[in-house]
């Protein structure tokens, strides 16, 4: 046992968990010895507490042992953490995830030197001097070659300055299940390519042959490259009322990709109600 890594019950909760998170983050894994899942995730959390080296303490309870506990912070399935700062918990999953998302859990509790270097980047890129958060990106890379948030950072300034081919490589060196983001920018890789149709020529075959859905599928592909996304997304669900096995059921599977691209919102929500009266 550490100061770091440390078993926790009822009695010491107070002092090792609550008053111990106003000094620094304190991540408990309420987990049972008979729980396959808490297997898997105690030595990713045990690994990261000793690599984080003292950055946030990992406390274990057993939650069988300590119940109360369970019950007082809505443990409904183990394994969950909990993550306290300042004596209030402020962050928590549950399941056992893969290192790369509890890192980046962790990564939110415990800026580190990468963090701030993304920040200025940040900043940069909203300054739009490209150039400067590039550089900024790839001091942050040297520090946490591993940081996956560097990464997606990266990828979005190159899809912003139309240079597919790193965004593509970059957002490869990815897991999809990493990061909600990875979705995003692979969506909008994808209608990178539709930027150079012609629209007039698209719009032209349309209005002569309302069944022409290449041209609706490419004028749509064109309209969401160009941020038009309503527009966009009426061209796919046209393909779809017309014919569902259009180019193996292109037009319903495009309007997902545009759905996480844009992540949420009430447009999205509509053509999601849109596409379900379609389909049904």
């Amino acid at each position: 046992m550490s100061d770091v890594d440390l078993d926790v019950n009822l009695a010491d909760f107070q002092v090792a968990v609550l008053d111990e998170s106003r000094t620094r983050p304190v991540v408990v894994d309420f987990w049972a010895p008979w729980c396959g899942p808490c297997k898997s995730l105690k030595p990713i959390l045990e690994k990261l507490a000793a690599e984080y080296g003292g950055k946030f303490r990992l406390a274990k309870v057993n939650a069988d042992d300590n119940q109360a506990l369970s019950q007082q912070y809505g443990v409904r399935g183990i394994p969950a953490v909990k993550a306290f700062v300042n004596g209030e918990m402020v962050d928590e999953f549950s399941g056992a995830l893969p290192e790369a998302e509890v890192r980046a859990f962790l990564d939110r509790l415990v800026p580190g030197p990468a963090e701030d270097l993304r920040a200025q980047a940040a900043a940069a890129h909203t300054a739009g001097d490209h150039g400067a958060a590039l550089q900024l990106l790839a001091e942050a890379s040297k520090l946490d070659p591993s940081h996956i948030g560097v990464r997606l950072d990266a990828a979005e300034i190159m899809l912003d300055l139309n240079e597919a081919d790193e965004a593509q490589r970059l957002l490869g060196s990815v897991p999809d299940d990493a990061d909600p983001r990875v979705a995003q920018l692979k969506a909008r890789l994808q209608f990178m390519a539709a930027a150079d149709a012609d629209e007039g020529a698209l719009q032209t075959r349309i209005a002569a042959d309302g069944n022409d859905l290449d041209a609706r599928l490419a004028l749509a592909n064109l309209a969401i490259a160009g941020q038009r996304y309503e527009d966009g997304m009426e061209q796919l669900l046209e393909i779809v009322r017309r014919d569902r096995a259009f180019q193996d059921d292109i037009g319903r599977k495009t309007l997902l990709s545009v759905f996480n691209l844009l992540g949420g919102g009430e447009l999205v929500s509509r053509y999601r109600r849109l596409l379900a009266s379609v389909l049904n």
